[in-house]
């Protein structure tokens, strides 16, 4: 039961990772067809955000790194990186998903 479990979790992260780095691909390699100011933050941040979440998988962190003790730079300092990727995440897949959804349309 317990391999099943960590196949199918292994299976979810690769079809994630593809789907991600598939969406970064038609970011950087075609016109995007968003506003051209969310494809340039999206340009910029895309390996940035590929780069924290391997950190935060390596070391097995949670996302949210939150505590009461913190400092308020701290916790700011926690909480960019998360509202980056996120938006970037959300701005590339979004962008993928138009692409192709255009390229349907026009064959």
């Amino acid at each position: 039961m317990f391999r099943k479990r960590t196949r199918s979790k292994i299976i979810q992260r690769i079809i994630i990772w593809v789907l991600y780095f598939y969406s970064g691909f038609i970011l950087y390699s075609n016109n995007g067809v968003l506003y051209p100011f969310l494809i340039t933050f999206s340009r910029i941040v895309y390996p940035l955000s590929i780069f924290w979440l391997q950190i935060r998988i390596k070391r097995k962190n949670h996302i949210l790194n939150i505590d009461s003790s913190m400092s308020t730079s701290q916790l700011w300092f926690n909480l960019l990186p998360i509202i980056a990727s996120i938006s970037t995440v959300i701005l590339s897949l979004t962008n993928a998903f138009l692409y192709i959804l255009g390229k349907f349309i026009n064959t």
